[in-house]
């Protein structure tokens, strides 16, 4: 028993120092945030943040799980909630039309904001709606829900549109939308539990259990982000099989090809699916996005933070905060720089050498 032991930990030292580099980050503690007058103030929510937007004017915007929106101009906070028109307190998605205009997902319809007055919209769901797939530059598309589709804005209208119903290898997984990216030419990327769809204004890309051959036993797709990288490079990050790289028309995994599907647990082979995974994998990708050195950055669900420079992948350990926490969205502000959303409600901020938690 106690060779096994030792053969076990002999594999598992030679699986993590060939595969990973690790690195402890520099943190900063909570900044505080000065009003005109003076006066420290603080965000006012209590419970999470969902999502994070800067707008051209380079305000913040920053959606709760139930207690709406604000606005942070750097001195002060300014909230909207149903009280003010919103059509439901908890934030989905926040997002600016070319007009400057402020639109905001929320749990219980869409709704945007001129500065001035909210308007509620309602969405076009009609069949005839359904089949219209086109798309321009300026459209703003939404997450469909409970939906195997997306909703799309075109400056006039909202509409719920459908999408293509290819063969269903998996009856548990769905096409309801997980993550939203825009690719080079035009190109619109759409992850869903099931799989991916692209499209580019005429036809359909579509990556799915089916066209990758994958069945339970070799893990099949559970997508909960995409990324298209300023190489053109597409990333599918799973929960369960870790990162798919597609690049041009080879897809291939990039978690296998950086060791990073740990082989065994406890001599239990792995299931790849949504269980828990041990230290030194990258099998649970919830959130990923590219700074502005190239670098690609996973959030995983039990490991916590990468960083990818095109070499090597270096695990960022002892990740922001807390062990049993992680980041669920990362997202890249006008200056380039790096805001990580934690599950805890916590914020921080990556200047390219330290994380600040900012709120």
């Amino acid at each position: 028993m106690m060779n096994e032991i030792l053969l076990f930990v002999t594999i598992l030292i030679q699986f993590t120092s060939c595969s990973l580099e690790q690195s402890k980050p520099v943190y900063e503690k909570s900044v505080a945030h000065i009003d005109q007058k003076g006066s420290s103030i603080a965000l006012k929510f209590t419970k999470g943040i969902r999502s994070i937007f800067q707008d051209s004017q380079g305000n913040y915007w920053l959606g709760s799980n139930e207690e709406g929106v604000v606005q942070w101009d750097g001195k002060s906070f300014k909230y909207l909630t149903t009280e003010e028109g919103l059509a439901d307190n908890q934030i989905f998605a926040i997002q600016e039309d070319s007009n400057g205009r402020i639109w905001i997902q929320t749990a219980n319809g869409i709704s945007s904001y001129d500065g001035q007055s909210i308007i509620n919209h309602e969405i076009n769901e009609s069949q005839d709606a359904q089949k219209k797939w086109t798309k321009t530059d300026n459209d703003l598309w939404f997450n469909a829900g409970n939906k195997e589709g997306i909703f799309r804005y075109d400056g006039e209208k909202i509409d719920y549109l459908a999408f293509p119903r290819p063969k269903i290898i998996n009856p548990d997984n769905v096409y309801f939308v997980t993550g939203i990216a825009k690719g080079k030419n035009g190109m619109l990327w759409m992850a869903t539990y099931a799989g991916v769809y692209g499209y580019d204004g005429q036809e359909f890309t579509i990556i799915n259990d089916e066209t990758l051959g994958l069945k339970e036993e070799t893990g099949e797709l559970h997508v909960r982000c995409i990324l298209e990288d300023s190489k053109g490079r597409l990333w599918i990050g799973n929960n369960g099989i870790g990162v798919l790289l597609k690049e041009k028309d080879v897809i291939t995994n990039f978690s296998e090809q950086k060791n990073l599907i740990h082989p065994t647990s406890l001599n239990r082979p792995t299931t790849r699916r949504g269980d828990q995974s041990p230290a030194g994998t990258l099998e649970h990708v919830f959130a990923m996005e590219e700074d502005e050195d190239g670098n690609i950055w996973f959030a995983d669900r039990d490991t916590g933070l990468w960083r990818y420079d095109g070499h090597r992948i270096k695990h960022l350990i002892n990740h922001l905060e807390a062990t049993n926490d992680f980041a669920h969205t990362i997202y890249k502000d006008i200056d380039g720089k790096l805001w990580f959303l934690m599950t805890n409600g916590s914020v921080f901020k990556f200047d390219g050498k330290t994380f600040a938690k900012s709120f």
